[in-house]
């Protein structure tokens, strides 16, 4: 900014001037009357002594960007949550009321627009009265008051505590002193509108609201530049006492400052009689929007609002360590554009809390996430609870939808929703889906000869007993059929044809960890192959993503952009993708899920557009799932009971008592509900055609007799509606046997197939 010229600076140096500040103050008696220091602190300092100190003093203020407050938004504008220390938003001043400008100016120092930042005037003003033992009163100017709020917010983004603080009644007189100089020395450098206009943005006036432009919204939800009389003398007067002169704690006293301030606005004549009449007549007419900082007070999805605080806080681009990443989100005016969608997260907001609403009396929780397929984007992240530490049954901090390192538990047991990567391995093998398995068995003893290349030759396998969740399946089927259906004994009887290890590594290159640690799934047990590891709900959503995107799996990613107040920009993770499974194998796995979604299971049915999806239930519905996708959005949807390992069968959910809760019922139904209303917003289209190598396995050879040919061709009886998910869930081994029939024959879960 240019130099402001004053002919004080033009006839008189720096030194001279402080020089006569000090002269005038011994004149007066005492120097410290006049700065509100008492005389005895400075006895014995002259004035040769006191202006070697002023000269030592720094001459120039060293000013850094104003704390302002970070916003999170949606991909589409939608501000979903404010984070600062100090709520602030800084206007030039032809955006603030003339009237604001009076005020301010009138109470806190009438001869601003004539002194050059130490005002002698005021200076001797106030020791006259301090000696004659009136008010206490102070010397210090407008320019001066900038100058103490401009240390008091360096030293707060530096991190200093109170006691560091040059904070009015704190102050000795070096402070005081620091302060006329460097005042001085701003009015040499900026114009008095310059000064006016730094000064309203970085005072406070209550609380954590910081600048006249935030206190004009809070307090009167209006911008500053539509302030009227009374409510700019308001504000005004708050300043020199903002927790006492509060219009919500202390209404009476506020309102006697507020005239106090009117009063020397008539005294000043910037305002006439009858305005000052008409003011001082109205209430202080408090129309109160207070914005609320954190994830705590997200105007919507709250939980992916602390997702990105996670992401922002474990990421180096933001700072060294927590200490700076937090000072960088509270102050640094960040705008975090995200890439959650708006329209999907209000869309499945509705239907979860259609199924299980806040605070049910069931304590069932309920969370969906969607994730974009091909770029990673996390579209939606809803919950079925309110994001806070309070107590209530509708409050938790703990997120369903993801990974115990960015705000997450330790994830759920995803049952049969962990049947697909089975499959993966199955076609790897090139094996086809039409290839017939004897799902016969439902016990595999100890020692029985898994194999598992990946563990030492040693490796023991205890007994795995287990069931399907009715009778009367337990026969020959396709592995298609064992899949769609969700047959537990047709899944493990293709688990003992294959590698355990590539079962493991199909679901690891498909993104699949478990919760706590992000570590591949444990095969310690063969009962992994129908989901015994906690997983979350991200993870799923993601993986299956896979699926739909040929084969391609990318990480979940949430961050578009980041830049702060200044402009610069900070780097957020990319797209990260990489071939997970090949196209053929992506687009064959596609056939049996996309056929569990056209036979109606459960409260799932056909979409409109085509879909495929897997459904999980634990072993007595602890956990219930339904992960699906369509070519453009991938969601897992999740219920269950988030506070223990305790069925939600036989309880009254939303009011309705079911006997048997499934994948297909509750979590199927929010699934086909949002994936209905808001598939046609992304990319819809097939899956791909597999090779029919995949879908048939090669004929055996005709052999020929005398009478007939003959052809040996399988079993392709069709399969039952049972899936048992998963064993015991402490350890996993599978004890017991659970129920998930993917759907069921309609008499358990209300299916119409």
């Amino acid at each position: 900014m240019a130099a402001r010229k004053s002919p004080f600076f033009d006839t008189a140096t720096t030194l001279g001037k402080i020089v006569g500040f000090l002269g005038i103050s011994a004149l007066c008696g005492v120097l410290a009357a006049g700065l509100l220091v008492p005389a005895a602190a400075v006895a014995g300092v002259g004035a040769t002594s006191s202006i070697e100190y002023f000269d030592q003093l720094p001459d120039e203020l060293q000013t850094q960007p104003l704390s302002q407050p970070s916003r999170i938004l949606s991909s589409d504008g939608k501000l979903i949550a404010t984070f600062y220390a100090e709520n602030r938003v800084p206007v030039s001043l032809d955006k603030v009321s003339p009237h604001m400008q009076n005020a301010i100016t009138s109470i806190e120092d009438v001869r601003f627009y004539e002194h050059n930042g130490v005002d002698p005037q005021g200076i001797m003003r106030a020791a006259v009265t301090n000696l004659a033992g009136g008010d206490l009163q102070g010397a210090s100017t407008l320019t001066m008051q900038y100058v103490n709020n401009v240390l008091i917010d360096a030293g707060a983004s530096a991190g200093k505590g109170a006691d560091e603080l040059t904070i009015s009644g704190t102050k000795d007189i070096g402070d005081k002193l620091r302060e006329a100089k460097l005042a001085i020395a701003v009015e040499k450098e900026f114009s008095k509108e310059e000064i006016l206009q730094g000064y309203l943005n970085i005072v406070l006036f209550s609380g954590q609201v910081y600048g006249i432009e935030a206190a004009a919204k809070t307090f009167f939800g209006v911008s500053a530049a539509k302030l009227t009389i009374p409510q700019s003398a308001m504000l005004a007067g708050m300043v020199q006492s903002p927790n006492y002169f509060n219009p919500v704690n202390n209404p009476e006293a506020t309102l006697e400052r507020r005239n106090t301030v009117l009063a020397a606005m008539l005294s000043a004549g910037k305002i006439t009689k009858a305005e000052y009449d008409e003011a001082v007549a109205t209430d202080l007419d408090l129309n109160l929007k207070p914005v609320r900082s954190g994830c705590v007070a997200a105007n919507f999805a709250d939980y992916f609002c602390s997702y990105v605080q996670h992401a922002i806080m474990q990421s180096d681009a933001f700072g060294k360590d927590s200490t700076e990443r937090a000072k960088l989100l509270a102050r640094g005016g960040l705008t975090i554009k995200t890439t959650l969608d708006s329209r999907l997260q209000k869309e499945a907001q509705k239907q979860i809390e259609q199924e299980v609403p806040k605070g049910d009396k069931s304590g069932v929780g309920s969370s969906m996430v969607s994730v974009e397929p091909g770029t990673g984007k996390i579209l939606m992240m809803a919950q079925n609870t309110k994001y806070s530490p309070e107590d209530g049954a509708a409050n938790t901090e703990l997120n369903y939808n993801v990974d115990a390192d960015m705000g997450g538990g330790n994830g759920w047991q995803p049952g049969s929703t962990m049947k697909p990567y089975t499959t993966v391995a199955w076609l790897e093998a090139g094996k086809a889906l039409n290839a017939s398995v004897d799902a016969r068995r439902t016990e595999y003893p100890a020692q029985y000869p898994w194999k598992a290349s990946c563990l030492p030759p040693d490796a023991w396998f205890s007994e795995w007993p287990f069931k399907n969740a009715l009778p009367g399946y337990e026969r020959s089927m396709t592995a298609s059929q064992g899949l769609t259906w969700s047959i537990n004994s047709a899944t493990a009887a293709m688990a003992a044809q294959l590698d355990l290890c590539d079962i493991q590594d199909a679901a690891t290159r498909l993104g699949v960890r478990t919760a706590t640690d992000k570590e591949p799934i444990s095969i310690e047990h063969p009962s992994f192959i129908i989901g015994t590891t906690n997983v979350s709900p991200m993870t799923m959503a993601a993986s299956f993503a896979a699926f739909a995107n040929g084969g391609v799996y990318c990480k979940p990613i949430a961050l578009a952009s980041v830049t702060d107040a200044a402009g610069n920009k900070y780097k957020v993770p990319k797209k990260s993708c990489d071939r997970a499974i090949s196209e053929d194998v992506a687009a064959a796995v596609s056939v049996p899920l996309e056929n569990l979604v056209n036979l109606r299971l459960g409260a799932i049915h056909p979409i409109g557009v085509p879909a495929a999806a897997k459904t999980g239930t634990t072993d007595k519905s602890e956990y219930t799932w339904t992960v699906g996708y369509t070519k453009g959005i991938s969601t897992a949807s999740w219920v269950g009971n988030p506070h223990a390992y305790k069925s939600i069968n036989n309880i009254p959910i939303n009011g309705v008592t079911r006997s048997y809760v499934d994948g297909a019922t509750i979590a199927g139904g929010q699934w086909t509900g949002y994936m209905e209303k808001v598939a046609g917003l992304y990319k819809t289209g097939g899956f791909g055609s597999a090779p029919s190598s995949m879908l048939y396995p090669p004929q055996p050879k005709k052999v020929e007799t005398d009478d007939k040919k003959s052809s040996d061709s399988g079993d392709n009886d069709g399969g039952g509606d049972s899936d048992n998910d998963s064993g015991d869930s402490d350890n996993g081994n599978g004890n017991g046997g659970g129920s998930d029939n993917g759907g069921g024959n309609g008499n358990r879960n209300g299916s119409d197939d």
